[in-house]
């Protein structure tokens, strides 16, 4: 299984993890709540798992703007 994490607001991959045999405790997942894990975790037929986190250039851009959080996707 392998997972792939992406930036909720931009869309830019950020990184990928090949997870055989990891469970969802290592990753932190367990630390979601059922509506958190709905809304940020897909997972693909293939076998492959999706995960929205932010960047650090959109965390950036939250912490000098505060009033982005309202908006799901800021930078086009």
């Amino acid at each position: 299984m392998a997972l792939h994490y992406y930036c909720r607001h931009c869309g830019i991959k950020i990184g990928a993890i090949d997870a055989l045999g990891l469970e969802s405790k290592q990753l932190g997942f367990h630390h979601l709540t059922e509506e958190e894990r709905l809304d940020m975790i897909q997972y693909l037929p293939n076998g492959e798992v999706h995960v929205k986190t932010i960047c650090e250039d959109c965390q950036e851009a939250l912490d000098r703007n505060p009033d982005l959080h309202q908006y799901e996707k800021f930078i086009q």
